[in-house]
Formats: structure tokens, sequence, C-alpha cells
């Protein structure tokens, strides 16, 4: 069944970034990174490997040896890591290191750092889409060459806290999304949940129901709910945001004929640091932490439901 919510586009505030965090677990900032940089950056990224069906293995080459852990970027494995001197533009941007000072203190740490590919449709081998349709995360890591996995590729992704990534984890950390080429609603762009970060952590995939245009419904396990409203960040280069690690974000497949390729950064307090994340947790009367992060996944790591809200949308 296909919900009619409609789509808008990102709502900057002027309030500071603490304060967004607070009300809405989020912050745009007002103006993007530089578009010449991220297209230099981009175009180091696109000279490495073709963007295509040539990404993935055969069908046959999957079935003789099925991997689903283990297929992500990580330490010795990430292509960003190879254009460090080219990162500056981000993690030396005044505006993003003072946003993320007064959210995590002085003493800040990248947690994480990686290249994100929205995979379009036509990249995306038929075999392929008839095993993954309607699964809520479509990570593309276990089918992909074990050459290419410096990459996290992506064919839509339900609505999800980042803390999904992190078992027995407080929310102490958030998360930076940079787009390196102009982003449209066909180019799977991001889906946040305005408010969502209110009912702490929970276990996905989430309660959601469609509530009016733009709206859901969000409920946790113990019942409580909340009513929010849906940004979608469509704009150019360089645009930049960053969430809570308890808001609800996703992205629906790729519909446009090229690769949808962004950064995404997590920082985290040091141990024992203060910053504003402090302030806005504290206005949380839920748990920021979690045992149980999802329950999709069977003990190989393959999905076993087949449930997608933001394909609703």
């Amino acid at each position: 069944m296909n919900f009619a919510v409609k789509t808008v586009a990102p709502e900057r505030t002027s309030s500071s970034i603490v304060g967004d965090f607070i009300t809405h677990g989020r912050h745009i900032f007002n103006a993007p990174l530089s578009a010449s940089a991220s297209a230099d950056l981009l175009s180091m990224i696109k000279s490495t490997r073709f963007f295509d069906h040539r990404l993935f293995l055969t069908e046959a080459e999957f079935d003789a040896d099925p991997r689903y852990t283990g297929v992500n970027p990580r330490k010795g494995r990430n292509l960003l890591d190879q254009f460090d001197a080219m990162l500056g533009f981000v993690e030396r941007a005044p505006e993003i290191v003072c946003g993320v000072t007064e959210l995590l203190g002085d003493d800040y740490e990248i947690l994480n750092r990686k290249i994100v590919c929205g995979v379009p449709s036509s990249a995306v081998p038929a075999w392929l889409k008839a095993r993954i349709e309607g699964a809520p995360v479509n990570n593309l890591g276990a089918f992909v060459r074990p050459e290419y996995r410096d990459v996290t590729y992506f064919y839509g992704i339900d609505f999800h806290q980042d803390l999904i990534d992190f078992k027995d984890r407080d929310a102490d950390f958030i998360t930076l999304y940079v787009y390196l080429h102009p982003v449209t609603t066909r180019d799977a762009p991001l889906f946040i949940l305005d408010g969502s970060h209110a009912l702490g952590a929970t276990t996905f995939p989430h309660d959601l129901t469609p509530s009016g245009p733009s709206g859901w419904i969000y409920r946790d396990a113990s019942g409580r709910q909340a009513d929010v409203r849906q940004q979608v960040l469509i704009g150019d280069a360089g645009l930049a945001a960053v969430w809570h690690a308890c808001t609800l974000h996703g992205t629906q497949p790729d519909a446009s004929d090229h690769e949808r390729i962004s950064l995404r950064y997590l920082f985290a307090k040091r141990p024992g640091g203060r910053g504003g994340i402090d302030a806005v947790n504290a206005r949380i009367s839920a748990p920021l932490r979690l045992v149980t992060t999802r329950v999709d996944l069977d003990a190989d790591g393959a999905a076993v439901m087949k449930r997608n809200f933001v394909n609703q949308v």
C-alpha cells in the first residue's frame, strides 16, 4: 500500500546547534561546504572504479560463498582514508568544527568516516533486486566484489537510528553527512524525522504510521508516541547536516541514472568529556542505549524481514 506523504525541502533554523538538537534532533548548516573541494574529491573517488554492474558478484559467485558480515569499510580497507589530504574542507571547516565542538566539547574524536554510495537502479543486477525487494536495509556490501568493499553501497535504507550499529553504547555521538554533488528528489536524498530522538533508543525496525502530509506517528515499545515531521535533504554540493544518534532517518532507492556519493562521519565525545549533547540527552526521558539494536537479521546477518516504511512515501 502506498501512502501519499508529501516531500518537503529541508528546514534550516537560526537557533544554535544545541537548540536545534533539543527541538529537532538535527541541524542543517545554512551554507554548503566548498563546492569546488566537493567536486575535486568526487572526481578522485569516481576515478577509482565504475559505479555500475561491474561492482557486483555474479549470482553464482555469491551463492558459492555467501558472506553478510565484515563487508563494509574498516580500518585498512577504507577508500576515504586515501584522500586524507583533501578532507580539510570538511574536517577543518570553521562551521563544522564550531558546531561539533559545541555539541561534543573541545576534545571530540572521529569515531568513523567513510564514503557512502547510493547505487542507481540501472546498476543493480536483476537477480539481486529480486532477492532484496522489500527488505528494510539494503546494504549491498555482501554482494559487492571484495576489492570494492572500501565503500558502503546501499539501495534504500528504512528509517533507522545510527545507534543501530552500537550495541550497549550510549547515544554520545553524532552523525555528519555531506553531499558531494547536487541531490534532487530522484537521487536517494536523506529523509530525517524531526523530533524522533525524543523517544530515545528503540529497536529496529521502528513502529511508524503515516499521519497527514509529511507527518508520522512514531511509537516505542512502552506505548509512548511522538508526532514527527519529515525533512527531505535536497540541495547543492556541500550540503551538510548533523543529527543525534537516536534520530530516525532513511532513504529510498536511487531512482536517477547515476550514483549518489556522499561522506558520512561519526563524531564522539572523549571519555569524561562534556558538551551540549549532555543537555540534549538530559531532555530525553527514555533509554539512550540498547542491548538489542535490531531484530531484522538472522544469525548469519541475512535479512529475515520484509517491511519498509520510507518506500511508502
